[in-house]
């Protein structure tokens, strides 16, 4: 299928398909003229990099781990596990500098809330 084909598809933009392949997440065959030719499998691939991308992974993250995705689903193999365990890690972390940073916001507010009045 052609890149136009693809978008319409996966819903996803044809330039940002174009910035995958850049990324070397999308791997496409080339036509006599030079035209993208994906196969039919690349529908699963535009899916499951989408879902990487969702789960905050970067795209030199999501291009290691590819090559270890098992099957169309999620599941992936126990090569990049510690990899993700990490990922997940420091996404922990961000979510409690977050919250302390809340915590901090809203007892300022409440205390010039208390100052005002």
């Amino acid at each position: 299928m052609r890149i136009g084909e693809l978008a319409r598809a996966t819903g996803v933009s044809v330039r940002l398909l174009r910035y995958y392949e850049e990324q070397e997440l999308l791997a496409p065959g080339r036509g006599a003229g030079g035209q993208r030719h994906y196969p039919a499998e690349a529908v699963t691939e535009v899916a499951r990099i989408r879902t990487l991308l969702a789960a905050g992974l970067p795209t030199r993250v999501i291009r290691e781990l590819l090559p270890c995705v098992l099957g169309d689903g999620p599941e992936v193999d126990v090569c990049v596990q510690d990899l993700l365990r990490e990922r997940l890690g420091d996404l922990d972390d961000r979510i409690a500098e977050l919250r302390h940073a809340r915590t901090l916001l809203g007892e300022l507010l409440d205390a010039s809330v208390r100052a005002a009045a």
